[in-house]
């Protein structure tokens, strides 16, 4: 009997010994078999989580950032104990203990599974097995995916500290709002620093990865409560917080970014803009865009926050000036349909899916409206983002007379009388507030458009190329397109100064006699006869004059007398093109380039002939504070001292090219001004130190162009239609551009001075005649003397008269009109008018006139 049961027993205990066993080979086999071609969990170690590149301003303001995921890095040591806890108390409270997995937990999972029939599946992973999920596994429910989860999680677990896998954990997780890891998600929901937080509000956060669109802030509100107040409770029960703290706490309410509870970090964050989208182009081409978007560059802009907002506004009120001058009304043209204006509600609803600028701060801010009603003179306009009045907001009838409508079929109204002249029911315009010079008074709101007509804005520092200033555009959320910088356009007449240079450097001087008179040139086209913008012709003309007068006629027998291949090796050193075309109509500026590189171009006149690399950009640091660019490559050796004697600047040793003679430089910008002085830009351009420039329009202006320049600053300006098109008699550098340059550098001279330009050692100063180019005597004095630079060493020839080696045909006068009178037109005022003769097709094309 004894040995019966023995048997029995010992059979038992073979069979569950075999049946364990057989149950361990199987586990094995099965651990084996999908442990093999696993990724690596070592590469973990040197992860790297893609992260939000920022720019800050040269003041060291956040002014954009740009990302693919939004996450800001925080390493282990900078999250704050009670943020860890949080998210350990919601998804792994054995985290510090077990080994990558917990059985118990998922023991656990498993009985509540069976006893739901599964209709309750819950997840058992430890936050171990969340990262490999995350970084190296689908997340799919499979067991395949579960059983090659743990594998890697124990493996894990033997490779990196518990610190670095929770900091994995809290950079990588997806919490909502487009925000990835703890510290994003803190800015989105609190606009806070993780060490600002309180228990709460961690709580909050670790409520989230579990299902972020389930326990949206206002949606879901009640959900996320309990799920918050569930959190804070495991908080207390594993110790991290005290019974009062938890009472304390529980009974905060829910409060976030998203229910209006704190003003959103993007507040902050001016709107985004020509300057940093083209960092943003830049430097995606220079470190390619997936490191940009990914690799937390933090990247220190030129660009000054005073002088960005004066260069905007100058445009944008000469672009606005130009357009309602026209008087056509083109408005937004976009509507809301009229069973959307019901309510209040829905059209405010309506009204924020429109897709119009709201980055437009001219004079006051402009802000989007839709007309709900048009009465019998006036019409009555809901605003976003301004309360309605008890007797609702209008405008008056006096606000549209400006103005003429352009019918569908392009034809043009008379000008409007009433407000319904111009707007209908359902039409989205675009409005501001009139206010008083005086006090600021509020006057009425009054109708604006963004203008048809564009043009770009440039202000860099000229001896360091750092670019203070950009404008692209009249507004970015209107168009992206930057024209500072991606516009090809003709130059005209402000390319004449790289004309000059090449002549002053082959042996000119500012002195010398070039002929203004008729030409003749054959192309393939017919005969091409330029013409000066006056239509006249001068004669003998110095040089200096005929910069400040801008004589096309001078400009192309002078580059016919120093070659179009050496303008041409000119304007390519300077950067204004990459390859000039050795035609003679180019050096009137008929070969298109851009504003940026005019711009860079004519700060090396102003710094005395050094090259400058233009750059929107100081330093790039990566995302552990490594510099890996910086543009000032100049050598300081003083600056590595701790401290220097009392009264002493660091010693700054410059190593750029020259690609000038200092002497040409200076004559060149004492040429220019005078343009600013007596030539084509003394109506607009008026400021307290000197100043040089150039103006430039193209033929039957299509463009309008000003470059000018202090000692320190230079800036340019330029103006014209996307799609090039006439802008009127009248509308040239001189008038359209000359007076943003003249706004924004008022502003400019009051912060970054100026003075005299650097005369060199090698000039000679004899006086001329500026009319004649004689020599006077040192004593002479009056408006027509000028003191001129000469070369030290060389004496300069008076009296020789250079004519380009063109011959005149008997039948054009040397100083008479070319070609058909002008004719008599009576004006928008009732005054008469004369008008020059339209352009013929040799001159359409033939560049700058003036």
């Amino acid at each position: 009997m004894f040995r019966f049961i023995l048997s029995f027993f010992g059979g038992i205990f073979t069979t569950l010994t075999m049946s364990i066993g057989m149950v361990a080979l199987t586990i094995g086999a099965i651990f084996w078999m999908y442990g093999r071609d696993l990724p690596s969990h070592e590469s973990l170690a040197q992860y790297t989580p893609p992260t939000i590149s920022r720019i800050y301003s040269g003041q060291g303001r956040l002014i954009d950032e740009f990302a693919k995921e939004r996450r800001l890095f925080a390493p282990a040591d900078t999250i704050p104990d009670l943020v860890k806890q949080a998210f350990i108390s919601a998804e792994d409270k054995n985290f510090y203990t077990h080994e990558g997995y917990d059985l118990r937990g998922i023991a656990a999972a498993a009985i509540d599974a069976v006893r739901s029939r599964g209709r309750e599946v819950r997840g058992a992973s430890t936050i171990t097995q969340q990262v490999m999920k995350n970084f190296l596994l689908s997340g799919d429910r499979r067991a395949e995916r579960k059983i090659k989860e743990i594998i890697l999680a124990a493996r894990l677990e033997e490779t990196l500290p518990k610190e670095k896998i929770l900091e994995l954990y809290l950079n990588e997780i997806f919490l909502g709002q487009n925000s990835y890891g703890v510290a994003a998600a803190s800015q989105t929901y609190f606009n806070k620093t993780l060490a600002e937080l309180a228990p709460h509000e961690a709580a909050f956060l670790a409520s989230l990865p579990k299902a972020p669109s389930d326990y949206h802030p206002v949606r879901r509100k009640d959900r996320l409560l309990a799920r918050r107040n569930y959190v804070l409770k495991e908080m207390e029960d594993n110790g991290y917080i005290s019974e009062a703290v938890y009472e304390s706490e529980k009974a905060q309410p829910l409060r976030s970014v998203q229910n209006g509870d704190f003003e959103s970090f993007k507040a902050e964050l001016p709107p985004r803009d020509y300057f940093t989208d083209e960092i943003r182009r830049q430097l995606s081409n220079d470190f390619g865009e997936g490191e940009f978007f990914t690799g937390g560059l933090t990247v220190r802009a030129t660009i000054d926050n005073e002088m960005q907002p004066i260069a905007a506004n100058a445009l944008r009120e000469q672009l606005e000036q130009y357009d309602r001058g026209r008087g056509v009304w083109h408005g937004t043209g976009k509507k809301i349909a009229a069973e959307q204006l019901n309510s209040e509600e829905s059209w405010r609803a309506a009204l924020a899916d429109i897709r119009v600028p709201r980055d437009i701060d001219l004079e006051n801010q402009w802000y989007p409206a839709v007309v709900l009603e048009v009465g019998a003179s006036d019409a009555r306009i809901g605003i976003e983002g301004v309360e309605e009045d008890a007797d609702g907001h209008w405008i008056p009838a006096k606000d549209v007379q400006w103005a003429r409508k352009r019918l569908e079929n392009g034809k043009l109204v008379g000008k409007a009388r009433v407000a319904g002249d111009l707007v209908e029911v359902g039409d989205v315009v675009l409005v501001r507030r009139m206010t008083a010079d005086a006090d600021g008074a509020f006057i009425r709101w009054t109708l604006r458009q963004v203008p048809e007509v564009q043009g770009a804005f440039v202000a860099m520092d000229v001896n360091t190329g750092r670019v203070i200033a950009m404008q692209g555009g009249f507004s970015y959320q209107d168009s992206v397109f930057n024209r500072a910088t991606q516009a090809q356009r003709q130059p005209g007449s402000s390319f004449k100064p790289f004309v000059y240079a090449s002549a002053l450097d082959s042996g000119y001087s500012p002195a010398t006699i070039v002929v203004d008179a008729p030409i003749e040139i054959n192309t393939p086209q017919g005969v091409w006869r330029p013409k000066n913008a006056s239509h006249r012709y001068y004669g003998p003309t110095p040089l200096r004059t005929g910069i400040e007068q801008s004589r096309n006629l001078m400009t192309i027998r002078l580059a016919q007398e120093v070659g179009m291949d050496v303008v041409g090796s000119y304007a390519e050193r300077f950067g204004v093109y990459d390859d000039l075309a050795p035609v003679l109509a180019n050096a009137l500026g008929s070969q298109e380039t851009t504003l940026y590189q005019m711009v860079s171009a004519y700060a090396m006149f102003a710094n005395g002939g050094e090259r400058v690399q233009p750059t929107l950009v100081d330093r790039v640091q990566d995302r552990y504070g490594r510099t890996v660019y910086k543009h000032d490559q100049r050598i300081c050796n003083d600056c590595q001292i701790a401290s220097l004697p009392a009264g002493s600047a660091p010693r700054i040793i410059s190593n750029r090219e020259r690609v000038m003679d200092p002497v040409t430089a200076y004559q060149l910008t004492s040429m220019m001004r005078g343009v600013v002085e007596r030539g084509t830009a003394r109506s607009a351009v008026n400021l307290p130190v000197p100043t040089a420039g150039k103006t430039g329009t193209t033929n039957d202006e299509k463009d309008a162009w000003f470059v000018g320049f202090t000692s320190n600053i230079v800036a340019g300006c330029y103006i014209g239609y996307d799609q090039p098109r006439p802008m009127g008699r009248g509308a040239g550098g001189g008038r359209l551009c000359a007076p943003v340059f003249q706004r924004f550098m008022t502003e400019a001279v009051k912060k970054y001075g100026g003075g005299d330009f650097k005369v060199p050692e090698q000039c000679v100063f004899i006086n001329i005649d500026r009319f004649s180019g004689a020599r006077l005597s040192d004593s002479a004095s009056g408006p027509n003397v000028v003191s001129e630079c000469f070369r030290d060493g060389e004496e300069p020839i008076f009296g020789i008269t250079f004519d380009g080696g063109f011959a005149m045909g008997a039948d054009l006068p040397l100083v008479e009109e070319v070609g058909q009178s002008g004719r008599q037109v009576t004006t928008s005022t009732g005054r008469k008018a004369t008008v020059g003769p339209k352009a013929s097709f040799g001159t359409l094309s033939s560049g700058g006139l003036y």
